[in-house]
C-alpha cells in the first residue's frame, strides 16, 4: 500500500485534486439543477412563504439596490411610534439666554446672602440712583428674604400698595383738573385734600401694613401678623369710604363723579375721569378683602403664631429699643438720684 504523503511533513499533499473525484463531479453537475435551496429562506414568514424569493435573486438585488441612510433618532423613535422633534436655532439660543439670566439671578441672590451673613447687607428700597441726595431706607428681596411658599401672597401685597399708591396719584390730579375747569373752593378744597391724601397714605401704607406683613412672613412674627391685621382693616374701611366718594373728602370715588355729569364736555369728560377712578378704588377695596382673608388664613394654620408669642415678641422689641432703653436709664437714675436726695436730707434733721 502506498503512502499519500512524501517524507515531508510540511509539503504538500501527494494526492491528487479531491474534485476530480468522479462522485464529486456527479453531485456537481446534478445541484444546478435542484432549486430546493434556493426555494426555501429560513428568515421567511411562514404566511408569506408562497412569495419567497430565491436566495441568489436576494443576494444580487442587495449588491443593486442602495442602502436607505441610517438616521438612529428615527429609527429610535419610529420603534415607539413617535417622531424626534425638530428644535430651531433661534429655540437653542432663547434656551441658552434663559439658562444664563438664571445663572446671573442664582449668583446675585448667594451674593446677597453672604452680604447678609457677614453684616454689609446694603439697603435696596426705595430703588434711588447713587447721584440723589436720599438714600435706600430699606433692604427688600421678596426672592431671597421671604420663603418660597409665602413669597406669591406678598408679592400680591406689593402690588397691591404700588396699585393704590398710583390710584392716590391719579386721584390729586383729577382734583387739579377740577380746580382748573370747575373752580370755586369747593375743588381747591378736593385738590389739597386729595394731594395731602396721596403725600401722607402712601409712604404711611408702606411702613403701616405692607412692611409688617414682610417682616411677619418672613420671620414668623406674631407680632407683626397682628399688627398688619389692625392696619389693614383699618385702611381697607378707609377704600370703602374712597370708593363711595363723599363730597367734601377729597376723593373721586362713585358719587363725585357722578355729580360731574352736567351735560357739558367738559363735565362729561371730568366724570369719565372720576369714574376710572372710582372703579379703581374699588378694585383696591376688592383686592384688599381677598388678601386679608388669604393672610388670615395662613395665620390661622400656622403653629409657629399665637398672641402668647405676640406679646412676648412686643416686649423683647420695647425694650430692645434704643430711646426706650434711654429712657428707662434716665428714669431710673433720676428715682435713684432722688431717692438719696431723701436720705440725704433726712440725715441733716437728725
Amino acid at each position: 500500500m502506498s503512502n499519500n504523503f512524501d517524507d515531508n511533513p510540511f509539503g504538500e499533499p501527494a494526492v491528487d485534486n479531491p474534485f476530480a473525484d468522479p462522485a464529486v463531479q456527479q453531485a456537481a453537475r446534478i445541484a444546478p439543477q435542484s432549486n430546493i435551496l434556493d426555494e426555501y429562506n429560513p428568515f421567511e414568514d411562514d404566511n408569506n412563504r408562497h412569495t419567497t424569493i430565491p436566495i441568489g435573486q436576494q443576494q444580487q438585488q442587495s449588491r443593486t439596490e442602495p442602502f436607505p441612510a441610517y438616521n438612529q433618532n428615527s429609527q429610535n423613535n419610529s420603534a415607539y411610534g413617535k417622531t424626534a422633534p425638530q428644535i430651531s436655532t433661534e429655540e437653542l439660543q432663547r434656551r441658552q439666554e434663559e439658562l444664563e439670566r438664571k445663572a446671573q439671578d442664582l449668583e446675585r441672590r448667594e451674593e446677597q446672602l453672604r452680604n447678609s451673613t457677614a453684616g454689609i447687607r446694603r439697603n435696596n428700597w426705595p430703588p434711588l440712583p447713587e447721584q440723589c441726595c436720599f438714600q435706600p431706607c430699606f433692604y427688600q428681596d421678596i426672592n431671597v428674604e421671604i420663603p418660597p411658599e409665602f413669597q406669591r401672597i406678598v408679592r400680591h401685597l406689593y402690588y397691591l400698595w404700588g396699585f393704590y399708591a398710583l390710584v392716590l396719584t391719579v386721584n390729586a390730579l383729577i382734583g387739579l383738573i377740577l380746580l382748573l375747569f370747575r373752580g370755586g373752593d369747593n375743588s381747591f378744597g378736593h385738590f389739597a385734600l386729595g394731594l395731602i391724601y396721596g403725600a401722607l397714605f402712601t409712604p404711611a401704607s408702606f411702613m403701616c401694613w405692607y412692611r409688617p406683613a414682610y417682616k411677619a412672613f418672613r420671620s414668623d412674627s406674631s407680632f407683626n401678623f397682628m399688627v398688619f391685621f389692625l392696619i389693614f382693616f383699618f385702611q381697607f374701611l378707609v377704600m370703602i369710604l374712597q370708593t363711595v366718594g363723599i363730597h367734601g373728602m377729597g376723593y373721586c370715588g362713585f358719587i363725585t363723579a357722578i355729580a360731574q355729569f352736567d351735560g357739558s364736555l367738559s363735565g362729561i369728560f371730568i366724570g369719565i375721569l372720576a369714574l376710572v377712578v372710582a372703579f379703581s378704588f374699588a378694585i383696591c377695596a376688592a383686592g384688599s378683602f381677598l388678601l386679608l382673608t388669604k393672610v388670615h388664613a395662613i395665620y390661622r394654620s400656622s403653629d409657629k403664631v399665637s398672641m402668647d408669642k405676640a406679646q412676648a415678641e412686643f416686649a423683647s422689641e420695647f425694650m430692645r429699643n434704643q430711646g426706650v432703653r434711654q429712657a428707662a436709664t434716665s428714669a431710673a437714675q433720676a428715682a435713684i438720684s432722688s431717692q438719696f436726695n431723701n436720705q440725704a436730707q433726712n440725715a441733716n434733721r437728725y
